[in-house]
């Protein structure tokens, strides 16, 4: 009851908005009222997302990871949503990986999707990808939600830049 007197009381002094979507996860990100980013949700948080109007959840870590939630998948059909696993290794991400995601988010265009990882790191950085090279949105908007998470480096920088470059996008990620 305290959380809810809580949230009433953010919503009454204009501190949340419409598009604010509460889960208990590390590095929420709002992208729009049907596109969500974050780390890793706990189970009670992820049980929640149909009532939050979730449609779609997409994983992006592999499911062996050390704090990944035991049945995340099946926490989240019980609930009728749809649930897809692209275990990207944190080290190694790939133009497949990012294909992949492309297809999933094509197919879940209908519905309200949270995309997370442990961290928001992969998260984040499919989700700028997929809004600057397929959405077309100005990269530098897109990126902000990156940006308020980590500065990718190494094979995700060099990911991001070849995948870019490949789109005729001229944008530096920092």
């Amino acid at each position: 009851m305290a959380v809810l007197a809580l949230l009433a009381g953010l919503l009454a002094c204009g501190a949340a908005s419409a598009t604010d979507v509460v889960i208990e996860a590390p590095n929420v990100v709002t992208i729009s009222p049907r596109l969500v980013t974050s780390g890793q949700p706990g189970a009670k948080a992820l049980a929640g997302l149909a009532a939050q109007g979730f449609g779609a959840v997409i994983y992006l870590a592999p499911p062996t990871v050390s704090d990944a939630i035991a049945g995340e998948a099946e926490i989240v059909r019980q609930q009728g949503l749809e649930f897809i696993n692209i275990p990207i290794r944190f080290g190694n991400p790939t133009e497949a990986d990012f294909q992949s995601f492309v297809e999933a988010m094509a197919r879940l265009r209908d519905r309200k999707v949270l995309v997370h990882c442990q961290v928001n790191m992969r998260a984040s950085s499919m989700t700028f990808l997929y809004r600057a090279i397929v959405l077309h949105e100005k990269p530098e908007l897109a990126y902000e939600s990156v940006a308020r998470v980590w500065s990718p480096e190494g094979p995700w920088k060099s990911l991001m830049v070849s995948l870019l470059r490949k789109a005729g996008i001229q944008f530096e990620p920092y």
